[in-house]
């Protein structure tokens, strides 16, 4: 039988562990399975709760398009399309952030900056999608706006860093949802899930990308000569 004195050093010790442990990151967990589906119309609220694998991508540019399978620098796809060509959520989700105005300058080249005008959502599967160069971001969309799967974001343009038309599209997990311009560009390649949803068939990233986080974190500041 323990003595009451040993009992109460490895409680006070457990107490004691439980305070100083460290911070964990976001956590990359796809939410539960929907009790309602989502209203047809954005409308400001919290991320909606479909389980990952029941949910519908679709391909991000209408119309006529083509794109590659590498890229300069990291993991991202640039889809080249016509100036003006519909952009559109690729997953239902809630709006993190926009860049509304083009402020990119190629004289101090900010990388915060390079994609011009551009749109971050939060997918309802954890996943950030990220899509930059737009030529307008349509007036309903705003941060915390709730979106649809196919719903317009946009117009295909060259805003930022870029010489063509084009849409830039990343993935990334949602780390520090905003800001983290190095993450929220790309981590993964995603020319595999676009050939699916393409052709109508499902994929999700939702595991690649949470092995991608328990391997690299999500970094504080962007790596040398981002």
């Amino acid at each position: 039988m323990r003595s009451p004195l040993v009992a109460a050093g490895l409680a006070t010790a457990l107490a004691l562990a439980a305070c100083s442990g460290p911070t964990p990151q976001p956590a990359f967990v796809p939410v539960a399975a929907p009790t309602t589906p989502p209203s047809a119309s954005p409308t400001p609220s919290a991320a909606a709760s479909p389980s990952a694998a029941a949910l519908r991508h679709v391909f991000p540019v209408l119309g006529k398009s083509s794109y590659g399978r590498t890229h300069h620098d990291y993991q991202a796809t640039d889809i080249m399309a016509p100036c003006g060509a519909t952009i559109v959520a690729a997953i239902d989700g809630v709006v993190l952030e926009i860049s509304p105005v083009d402020l990119y300058d190629p004289k101090t080249d900010d990388g915060a900056l390079r994609g011009g005008k551009s749109v971050s959502l939060l997918g309802d599967d954890g996943v950030r999608y990220y899509g930059s160069h737009f030529s307008a971001i349509d007036a309903k969309i705003r941060a915390g706006v709730r979106v649809k799967a196919g719903q317009p974001l946009g117009k295909v343009g060259r805003t930022g860093l870029a010489s063509a038309c084009h849409l830039h599209f990343g993935m990334s997990p949602e780390c520090a949802s905003t800001g983290d311009w190095w993450i929220r560009r790309g981590v993964i390649w995603p020319w595999r899930y676009l050939d699916a949803w393409r052709k109508g068939t499902a994929k999700s990233p939702v595991t690649e990308l949470a092995a991608w986080q328990r391997k690299n974190g999500c970094s504080t500041k962007p790596p040398k000569g981002a």
